[in-house]
């Protein structure tokens, strides 16, 4: 009769698949962690960014309401800025934030920090930014920027590299947005 001490050479070639397997689950699940946390901090900076826009418009309401009170059209005010339109006036640079005292140099400043704070923003303003009046209920028939309605949309974008973008509604594999309304 003969006692067998030991593993055979089987038993030490699964274990080593299964935990081979186990370690790449680790890296893999440890890679999409990082994904999902750039993600979150772009996500967080974008939403932190719009908030200070819609601070600087209840800020400079003249800029969003004319006299009367009612809103004022997508083309008359420097706060709004159309799809794949620029902003107008041009921006000019913003050297110190905290001495900005016009709505100018308010948005000028906040230009500036989306250009240093959204990767490839600076980019994107033109085509994939905007800020524009739009009906109270979004969809398929009520057009974005429509120049009707009472709410305020604001939409941010940035780069990121390709499939790094969890949001559906992406334009594409390497632009997440950031989109959000307000009724000031």
């Amino acid at each position: 009769m003969s006692k067998n001490n030991g593993f055979s050479l089987i038993e030490v070639l699964i274990t080593l698949v299964l935990t081979t397997i186990g370690i790449l689950g680790v890296v893999a699940m440890q890679t999409r962690s990082i994904q999902y946390t750039q993600d979150s901090v772009q996500r967080n900076a974008a939403v932190a960014l719009a908030g200070e826009l819609v601070e600087i418009m209840r800020a400079n309401p003249q800029l969003v309401r004319g006299a009367q009170g009612g809103m004022l059209n997508n083309n008359s005010s420097m706060l709004f800025k159309s799809r794949a339109a620029g902003f107008n006036p041009a921006p000019a640079s913003c050297a110190d934030p905290a001495s900005a005292k016009t709505a100018q140099q308010q948005r000028d400043c906040w230009i500036a920090k989306v250009r240093r704070v959204l990767p490839g923003a600076d980019g994107l303003l033109n085509s994939d930014f905007y800020m524009c009046r739009s009906p109270s209920i979004s969809n398929a028939v009520a057009p974005v920027c429509a120049d009707r309605g009472t709410m305020i949309e604001i939409q941010l974008a940035w780069t990121v590299k390709e499939g790094g973008c969890i949001d559906d509604r992406a334009p594409n594999e390497t632009t997440c947005i950031y989109r959000t309304r307000v009724e000031l």
